[in-house]
C-alpha cells in the first residue's frame, strides 16, 4: 500500500468520525438539560470544527486552512470565557444549589464611594 493511499484512507476515516461527532454534539446542544451543558457542547463543537479543518487541510494540501483553524480556536476560547461569565452572573444552576435552600447566593454589595471619603487632614 502506498503512503498516498494510507493518507487518503486515514483522512477519509477521520472525516467520517469527526462528522459523526459533530452530529452527536449538535444533538447534545439541542437536548442539553442545562445552560452549562449547552455551553460545553458549543465548546466541543468548536474543537470538532478545528479537527475537520485540519483534516481537510491535510487532505487537500492547502495548509492555509491551518491558520483558519488557529483563528477559530482563539475565537472559540473567547466565546467559552464569555459563556462562563454569563453563567456565573446568572447564579448557580438548580442542580448545584445546596439541598433545602431556595435562594441563589448573591454577592455582597460594595460600599459606595461616598462612604469612604477622607476627611480633610486625615491620613
Amino acid at each position: 500500500m502506498t503512503p498516498a493511499a494510507v493518507l487518503s484512507a486515514a483522512s477519509g476515516v477521520a472525516l467520517v468520525l469527526l462528522s459523526l461527532a459533530l452530529l452527536l454534539t449538535v444533538l447534545r446542544i439541542i437536548r442539553g438539560p442545562t445552560l452549562p451543558d449547552r455551553a460545553l457542547g458549543l465548546d466541543m463543537l468548536v474543537a470538532i470544527a478545528i479537527g475537520l479543518i485540519a483534516v481537510i487541510a491535510v487532505r487537500t494540501g492547502f495548509y492555509l486552512y491551518i491558520d483558519i483553524a488557529i483563528a477559530l480556536g482563539l475565537v472559540g476560547f473567547l466565546a467559552t470565557v464569555a459563556f462562563a461569565r454569563f453563567i456565573l452572573a446568572r447564579g448557580l444552576s438548580p442542580e448545584r444549589r445546596t439541598p433545602g435552600t431556595t435562594e441563589i447566593p448573591q454577592a455582597k454589595p460594595r460600599p459606595s464611594q461616598a462612604g469612604r471619603r477622607k476627611r480633610k487632614g486625615a491620613r
